[in-house]
């Protein structure tokens, strides 16, 4: 302070013929003392300013530099607030000095701790600490900075696991059970907001059996050389103010003779501590011998003439300036920079222009804002351990708080981290939940103490640490580790499949079975056994089962519309057409038995005319039902995404289930009916008993159809259609083999039993 007081007395720019006198007080830390001096300066306030050579005796006070503690500093503006004086702290921090109803004359050339606390904060985030421990001062620096800083905290997702407060002159068992408390917790991070002397008493207790910890700091110690010694707090990082060289102080400081040193108690004591010497003669003091005189300020190697990073020091040395800049403005007018003509001066108008002062010295710029804040700007500093093993404050990064956000916070150095680790610490309650997985909060702990649950069925979460899981779309499904989407399967039966090829093997052999015992049968046309029972119901039902069995070929493959409806109306015209024909040739018989008794003329009105008739009548029906089906609702391709969860089936919807239920009745009403007159023609005398062959074939026909529908209805997807084709394909085996293997095997085995001679020797026996 006197030393930036001597620099403006001696400028010729700035407060030209005027000087500036200071009184300084030493307020021991101390908030009586800080008082006591208060008033001791507002009593001797004298009203009159002079602008001649020589001040008045006691000065007239304009402005208060100080005090270093908030606590000091809030008393104080209290005081000094309704006189209008201006009070500019270079050290108090705490955010409630910003409050301009209590502190209205109070400013500031260090930066706020409401900065601080989201520095610090925005620190413990970018570094993914979500879990750790607090300690601070209890004072208004330590428990309102703490206070800003676990607000921002919380809004930034962080936890704190514990959060204590201490004072140096607790009772050793208060420091010990806060040491304890940091040694027993799990987080390995611990943000320390606290005073110097605070903060030494508790790495004392702690020094006794180190925890391994990192440690986050505040601005009061962070950068303090006294602490250094505590080398388990190696790789410490903090926030720092901004570090500065004043041109001209290192001259100022080493420019210092005994006789000088003599005059100030203070500088007596630091004298002969820093000489080992003594500048007067005592009685009590043998141990140290008299000065010299030719003690050298160059050749010490201590604190005092370290000036190469200076910090508090220019914020007093901004303090004293943005007073001068004041009390210059409102003397002088801008317009011709000459001193008014008054002889009064009223703080209330330096006070006036101390919030509009704006001004750069020494490349650094000084203004404040509505509160009396100056602009936040913060280095980072961190502990590194030099080669020698000594510990070094190293700057690392900053904090700027005038830039946007995603540029306030840099780092452009390495970091070196507790216990000399390359590697960023991890200090987390529970650790990431990975995607596929999501939060749960344990019950009665904070929200970062959590357990990681797999996503249920269907669900899936893409990010980490993801609080809920949300459902993949309709045709979509999770992968295994539930992490993405993807399209489901599309499933159907397809010609590449095993058992696609097995029925369509099956299917055409049929085919090709039917065609071939046609071929046999036209050959023998002439033969008895084709003969009997109309030859031409043979060859129509051998087409129609030729149809059945190659209709079943349209079940395989991807559903499309004509494919849909081409499958259930084919299969049900061409089995119509198979039922009529057997229905035909069930009704030859009997009614070739009835023409056989005397005066029965039966044949007449049922020969080869009217069967056709009955078949293209029966089938006819069918033909119909299938129409009013297609043109009312007819059976479309649809996605089925009931019936599995991960996959699609794609199918052919019914369209109307009345539709498809209807050509099903008809086709068994039709073969229930042929079954009936079958078992009633069965014991009838019959030409190869074909009626017994049409019997246990319909008796097939009818059981593979019964045990169809429970089968349809509970097979699921693909299998669906595996099962109809299955019941096409079995209840038309089962009709050409029980119908025309016999006949078969007598015409290609037996031939002497196809001939007329035979069956007219049957018949007479």
């Amino acid at each position: 302070m006197i030393f930036a007081t001597e620099e403006i007395n001696n400028s010729t720019e700035l407060l030209p013929g005027v000087k500036l006198g200071y009184q300084i007080h030493d307020s021991c830390a101390s908030v009586p003392v800080a008082m006591h001096a208060a008033i001791q300066l507002l009593n001797g306030n004298d009203p009159v300013f002079n602008s001649g050579n020589n001040c008045s005796q006691s000065g007239v006070l304009m402005a208060i530099v100080g005090e270093f503690g908030s606590t000091s500093s809030m008393s104080i503006s209290r005081v000094m607030g309704p006189f209008n004086i201006p009070l500019v702290s270079p050290y108090s921090t705490c955010a409630c000095l910003s409050d301009k109803k209590q502190y209205p004359t109070f400013f500031r050339t260090i930066p706020s701790d409401q900065f601080q606390a989201g520095a610090l904060a925005k620190l413990v985030k970018h570094f993914g600490w979500t879990w750790i421990g607090a300690v601070r001062s209890d004072s208004d620096y330590g428990n309102n900075g703490m206070a800003a800083f676990l607000e921002v905290a919380h809004r930034e997702g962080i936890c704190v696991e514990y959060s204590e407060a201490f004072f140096r002159t607790n009772p050793r068992s208060k420091i010990k059970r806060v040491a304890d408390i940091i040694r027993r917790s799990t987080s390995k991070v611990v943000v320390a907001f606290a005073a110097i002397g605070d903060m030494k008493i508790l790495l004392e207790e702690l020094a006794q059996d180190p925890p391994s910890r990192q440690w986050i700091g505040s601005e009061a110690w962070v950068t303090e050389p006294q602490l250094l010694s505590y080398t388990f707090c190696a790789g410490a990082i903090g926030v720092a103010i901004q570090q500065s060289v004043i041109p001209g102080f290192r001259d100022f400081l080493l420019d210092l003779s005994p006789n000088e040193v003599g005059d100030s108690s203070v500088l007596t004591e630091f004298w002969e501590d820093a000489f080992n010497c003594s500048l007067t003669e005592s009685e009590f003091c043998f141990s140290k011998t008299m000065c010299n005189g030719k003690e050298d300020l160059k050749t010490l190697q201590s604190p005092y003439t370290e000036t190469s990073q200076l910090r508090i020091t220019n914020m007093m040395y901004k303090a004293v300036y943005a007073i001068a800049h004041a009390i210059h403005n409102a003397l002088f007018r801008k317009e011709n920079f000459t001193l008014l003509q008054t002889s009064r001066l009223e703080s209330k108008e330096v006070f006036t222009e101390l919030k509009q002062v704006n001004f750069s010295q020494n490349g650094y710029h000084v203004s404040f804002d509505a509160n009396g804040d100056p602009v936040a700007f913060y280095e980072l500093v961190n502990w590194q351990k030099n080669e020698s093993g000594v510990i070094d404050r190293l700057t690392v990064g900053y904090y700027d708080a005038s830039l946007s956000e995603g540029q306030k916070f840099r780092i452009n150095r390495k970091i070196t981290w507790v216990e000399g680790g390359t590697q960023v610490p991890v200090s987390v309650c529970s650790e990431s939940c990975s995607p596929g997985t999501r939060k749960v909060l344990q019950k009665g702990k904070p929200i970062c103490c959590y357990d990681c649950i797999p996503c249920p069925e269907g669900e899936i979460s893409n990010i980490t640490d993801s609080p809920d899981c949300f459902p993949c779309p309709r045709e979509f499904w999770p992968n295994a580790k539930k992490n993405a989407c993807f399209p489901k399967p599309v499933e159907f039966l397809s010609f590449g499949e095993v058992l696609s090829i097995i029925l369509a093997i099956f299917s055409v052999s049929g085919a090709c079975l039917a065609i071939i015992t046609g071929m046999l049968f036209f050959y023998h046309r002439t033969t008895p056994i084709v003969r009997a029972n109309n030859s031409e119901l043979s060859f129509l039902l051998l087409f129609s089962l030729t149809l059945c069995f190659l209709c079943s070929l349209t079940f395989i493959g991807a559903p499309s519309e004509w494919s849909c409806m081409l499958r259930h109306t084919a299969f049900g015209i061409t089995f119509v057409l198979c039922i009529s024909c057997v229905l035909g040739k069930t009704l030859v018989v009997l009614m070739a038995f009835k023409a056989t008794l005397p005066g029965n003329n039966v044949m007449k009105w049922f020969g080869a005319p009217q069967q056709r008739m009955t078949v293209v009548s029966f089938t006819f029906i069918q033909v119909i039902i299938c129409i009013v089906w297609l043109v009312v609702s007819p059976p479309f391709p649809v996605k089925n995404l009931t019936t599995y969860k991960e996959k699609i089936i794609l199918e052919c919807a019914l369209g109307s289930a009345v539709g498809f239920w209807a050509v099903l009745g008809y086709i068994g009403l039709l073969a229930v009916f042929c079954f009936v007159l079958a078992v009633l023609a069965r014991k009838l005398p019959d030409n190869f008993n074909e009626a017994k062959l049409i019997t246990f074939s319909m008796l097939i026909f009818c059981a593979v159809w019964i045990t169809f529908i429970p089968a349809y209805v509970s097979s699921p997807g693909k299998f669906t259609v595996a099962v109809e084709i299955f019941a096409i394909l079995a209840s038309s085996f089962g009709l050409i083999l029980c119908i025309f293997a016999p006949k078969c095997f007598i015409i290609l085995f037996q031939p002497e039993k196809n001939t007329k001679k035979y069956l007219m020797n049957k018949n007479q026996q």
